[in-house]
């Protein structure tokens, strides 16, 4: 993951501005004075000094992976696609300031706690979430991949038909299912652990709802699975050029909110994904340089959007239970192991 990369998409700039604020009060005083009043020079101007004065030391030289995780936490969590950018994300395309965050973007890129952001899958490190705040105890389901994958396509279908016709203006209050991912396909779904970390999805979710209590179950992938690499813009576009299906009634209102673009949209059919991977992984580098952006393809564009960093998705029955499920609850933003339950089957 190179600077120019990280700073290329939306929530890579957020973080190199998290880590920012996270850093000085004073920068995060300036930060706000520029995101409310962006036209004013005096305060944009003060912004990038500020950000010219910082110092960075600190990200070079850590040894505690949670250090860059908590920005990027705020970065992922501030992820909206059915809306308009928010200030600081509208902030964050000022050019002269893009430039004053490449610093932090060099020191980023060359971190030794996010050496892993860009590498691929930890098959022998596989875990599953599961959210327990509303009640709900529900084991990651890991067989009828295909059944699930019938079932999506044929309610994505139905409601790409049932959608608003494209006749309608494209700024008329109208919202949707606006991410790009198979999501309520109840497919399993699995992020990496970390040493003090049960799953690194436990910190990195898009527009989380404040979740403070999580089972976390070790899963194992077969021998031999074949698994596509989002590394980056290239890779997501080349993956819906290959299976490409169209859902621009779907997600025309939403995505044209927080893109400006209106026209045909596609995203992956994952159905026939499906016929030649076990899953797709999404790296956290790919990530922050891909998600958030209308990306051309073929004639259309596309969208990565809902997906959250280092998460893959299981397109096959390619995973069984690895091990003992362990509790996991957030206290003050920070997560602890809580209390250990029985093998789950």
């Amino acid at each position: 993951m190179s600077a120019i990369d990280l700073l290329s998409g939306p929530r890579g700039r957020r973080l190199c501005l998290r880590i920012a604020t996270s850093s000085s009060a004073q920068a995060w005083t300036a930060m706000r004075y520029a995101a409310e009043n962006p036209s004013n020079t005096a305060f944009v101007d003060g912004l990038i000094k500020t950000l010219d004065d910082l110092d960075l030391t600190w990200v070079a030289t850590t040894t505690d992976e949670r250090a860059l995780l908590g920005p990027l936490s705020e970065s992922v969590n501030a992820a909206r696609y059915w809306q308009p950018p928010d200030e600081e994300d509208d902030l964050l395309t000022h050019p002269a300031i893009v430039d004053a965050l490449r610093p932090i973007a060099d020191a980023v890129a060359t971190a030794p706690t996010g050496v892993w952001w860009s590498s691929p899958i930890a098959l022998a490190e596989q875990r599953h979430a599961e959210w327990l705040d509303d009640g709900r105890k529900t084991p990651p389901s890991l067989g009828g991949a295909a059944s699930k994958l019938a079932d999506w396509k044929a309610a994505t279908l139905l409601n790409e038909r049932r959608s608003p016709s494209p006749r309608r203006k494209v700024s008329a209050p109208l919202s949707g299912q606006w991410w790009s991912t198979p999501a309520l396909s109840r497919l399993p779904t699995t992020t990496r652990g970390l040493p003090d970390l049960g799953a690194v999805q436990l910190m990195l979710v898009e527009d989380g709802f404040g979740w403070e209590d999580a089972r976390v179950t070790p899963l194992a992938a077969r021998p031999g699975c074949r698994i596509y690499e989002i590394t980056g813009p290239e890779a997501w576009v080349e993956l819906v050029g290959r299976y490409p299906l169209d859902v621009s009634r779907s997600k025309r209102h939403d995505w044209w909110r927080t893109t400006g673009r209106d026209g045909t949209w596609e995203v992956p059919d994952w159905q026939a994904v499906a016929a030649d991977f076990d899953g797709v992984h999404l790296t956290v580098s790919g990530y922050l340089c891909t998600a958030g952006r209308a990306l051309p393809v073929e004639g259309a564009h596309t969208l990565l959007a809902g997906w959250d960093p280092d998460l893959t998705y299981w397109l096959t029955d390619a995973l069984s239970n690895g091990g003992r499920a362990v509790d996991w609850r957030r206290d003050d933003s920070v997560w602890a192991m809580h209390v250990s339950t029985s093998d789950t089957s």
